[in-house]
């Protein structure tokens, strides 16, 4: 199976930057429970320019995240596991199963309630994590689990990019939203002129960044936009697409992902854990999470293979896919970000991050130990 450079680097980059993840979460939560949680959670709250570090983080670098997944959904589009239809099939229909299965689930509990704009939070999957359990088994992850894995979370991000702009926009301001594809499409007009250089991009993706912030419409969906915009070119190592990913692998996996969790891990543990896990929301998130994600990854696969929709590729089992399925559980970064969208309430906010700390925790340990398992019984026959 053909891997290329660039997707090597992505694997790599990420699965590394879900190392420091997992490092930053934990120290996170040490400083927030230590003597030092009102001065730490202050910070995060220090105003500049008229908003929060925390609100900067959120809707200013992490659009260079989207921008990073957007390019790398791109190349997949263009020469990697989606550019044949046949094969990119299995990881989309992977994708579709883990967004409405984990978002039924919730909307069991909670549908009629309050907390029923929740819905989208068990339907993320953080890429960063799940490529970081995954790596952790070394050398005897075949290639194909990990371009599946890598492709059923882009698209699975995609998701819930797509999510977030149709049903977490409530008041839309026309005018800077027309501004901002007005530049979109000045930029997609530059990329048919065939101008390579990067730098208008960059200053256009800013512009349309801050009239996207200030339409209604979160701002992080400039990232995949302009990702689109770039020019793919000949896919080479001097295409201007190719530049911009090969140098946002690092910033991205070492700074923007473990500052966005240092910025929102600063969780007081408060109260009683017992009545925070019974509470509808909660039962919501962690059911979606560790029960829907691989139940509808392996279902909505497993029937589009059956159907003759797709295929499994040779070196992969079924138990493979099912214990890929937890992985996808592993919401983390994602699930965090579209649960400050989705609930006003403080409280509520807190409690869902324990809850998807929690669940994605159980997640990741259950994809682990039962690919483990799959993996060992694939390697003795």
């Amino acid at each position: 199976m053909k891997v290329t450079k660039l997707f090597k680097e992505f694997f790599e980059s990420e699965k590394a930057g879900g190392l420091s993840l997992m490092a930053c979460t934990v120290l996170s939560l040490i400083l927030a429970n230590s003597y030092l949680g009102v001065a730490y959670q202050g910070f995060w709250q220090t105003q500049f320019a008229g908003h929060s570090l925390v609100h900067w983080v959120n809707d200013g670098l992490m659009t260079i995240f989207f921008l990073l997944i957007g390019l790398e959904l791109e190349r997949e589009i263009y020469q990697g596991e989606l550019s044949n239809i046949k094969d990119a099939l299995l990881p989309i229909f992977g994708a579709l199963g883990g967004l409405v299965v984990p978002a039924g689930i919730f909307l069991w509990f909670n549908f009629g309630t309050e907390t029923q704009s929740g819905a989208g939070i068990p339907m993320a999957t953080d890429i960063a994590f799940a490529l970081g359990v995954l790596s952790l088994l070394g050398s005897r992850v075949p290639t194909s689990l990990k371009i599946f894995l890598t492709a059923l979370a882009v698209i699975d991000d995609l998701g819930a990019i797509i999510i977030i702009a149709v049903f977490y926009t409530k008041t839309i301001f026309w005018t800077n939203l027309l501004i901002a594809l007005g530049v979109f499409a000045l930029l997609l007009a530059l990329n048919k002129l065939k101008v390579r250089n990067l730098l208008p991009y960059l200053i256009g993706g800013a512009v349309m960044w801050y009239f996207m912030l200030n339409s209604g419409v979160h701002a992080t969906i400039t990232g995949v936009l302009l990702a689109f915009a770039i020019p793919f070119g000949s896919s080479g190592e001097k295409s201007t697409s190719y530049i911009l990913q090969h140098f946002l692998h690092k910033p991205v996996a070492f700074v923007i992902l473990p500052v966005f969790a240092l910025a929102n891990t600063a969780i007081l543990f408060s109260g009683s854990l017992g009545q925070i896990l019974t509470q509808n929301y909660s039962i919501g998130i962690a059911l979606g999470l560790i029960v829907g994600k691989p139940i509808g990854i392996f279902l909505s696969t497993f029937f589009a293979v059956k159907f003759g929709l797709c295929k499994l590729p040779e070196d992969l089992k079924w138990q493979t896919i099912l214990s890929v399925g937890f992985l996808g559980g592993i919401g983390f970064t994602m699930s965090i970000f579209v649960t400050l969208l989705a609930f006003d309430n403080e409280t509520l906010i807190n409690n869902a991050k324990i809850v998807i700390l929690l669940a994605s925790l159980v997640a990741g340990i259950f994809g682990f130990l039962s690919l483990k398992l799959s993996l060992k019984k694939m390697v003795a026959e």
